[in-house]
């Protein structure tokens, strides 16, 4: 069973294999059809296709984010509609970092999963292998899914709003540098960060190629970030409660479990006004 990461060599060894799901999560937010178009282009064979909006989030409202949780219903019947059953592998891949797929992993691992995994290197991975792409879309039957969601995994804003404040705990936030400091804000209204949190930009967990570093660095680089921290008492967050997964997945990997992902995000936190913002490095507050 793979829980964390899986090489596209791996992959390959059981791309024809019943058992396995692979879930293709290539996504672009400034163009959201763009992903199922280079889908439906070639993808891994057998791969079905997940929409960042539409399959792994749910409906926005006046107090979310831009990308909340989708109820256990909904997820139930997303996993049902593309066949997982239990014990079954589940591989999530998107064009390289897996920013994206890392989104489908921790869902699946919420739902009560566990045999959820991400291509390293994504479909850049897949292609510089040399192996086969395809532009079929695998139908599979439809399923019963029982979603056993783990609500003690995710945190809410009032949540994290009253643990940031407390030196036991750490926020940590997958942003861009610039984004964080509120030098910069592409995407949402409001820039800077979270009083408290630190930066812990997700592709720094990156080898140039988009693979993840090896598990003794990435401890490493979350320890410092840490700060003495225990990984039960770290929260990860990012714009909108996506690329944070990618930290969860960064932490499973460096052997780092129990953190808690701020679903929400910087999206939500700035719904209300009235919610303290920061600018900055963290070292200057």
């Amino acid at each position: 069973m793979f829980t964390t990461l899986i090489s596209a060599t791996d992959l390959a060894a059981h791309v024809n294999d019943p058992h396995w799901l692979i879930v293709d999560c290539r996504f672009d937010l400034a163009r959201p059809d763009a992903g199922e178009t280079t889908f439906r282009m070639g993808h891994i064979p057998r791969a079905v296709y997940a929409h960042l909006d539409r399959d792994l989030s749910g409906p926005i409202t006046p107090g979310t984010g831009r990308h909340p949780l989708p109820t256990p219903d909904k997820l139930a019947s997303t996993l049902g509609g593309w066949g997982l059953t239990p014990g079954m592998q589940v591989v999530a891949y998107d064009a390289d970092t897996g920013a994206y797929a890392a989104r489908l992993w921790w869902l699946v691992r919420w739902a009560g999963h566990p045999a959820a995994a991400v291509l390293d290197g994504g479909f850049k991975s897949w292609v510089d292998a040399g192996l086969p792409v395809s532009t079929s879309v695998d139908t599979r039957s439809a399923t019963k899914v029982d979603v056993r969601a783990d609500r003690d995994s995710w945190l809410s804003t009032d949540e994290v709003a009253e643990r940031v404040a407390r030196a036991e705990w750490r926020l940590l936030d997958a942003r861009a540098p610039e984004r964080f400091a509120g030098c910069v804000e592409p995407i949402d209204a409001v820039a800077g960060h979270i009083p408290g949190a630190r930066n812990h930009p997700f592709a720094t967990d990156l080898a140039p190629d988009g693979r993840f570093l090896d598990q003794n660095e990435l401890r490493r680089r979350f320890d410092a970030s840490q700060q003495g921290v225990q990984d039960d008492r770290t929260i990860v967050m990012c714009g909108s409660g996506v690329t944070a997964c990618h930290l969860l997945l960064g932490m499973e990997v460096a052997g780092k479990t129990g953190a808690k992902l701020y679903a929400g995000s910087w999206s939500e936190w700035i719904r209300d006004p009235r919610r303290p913002v920061a600018k900055g490095t963290a070292a200057k507050e």
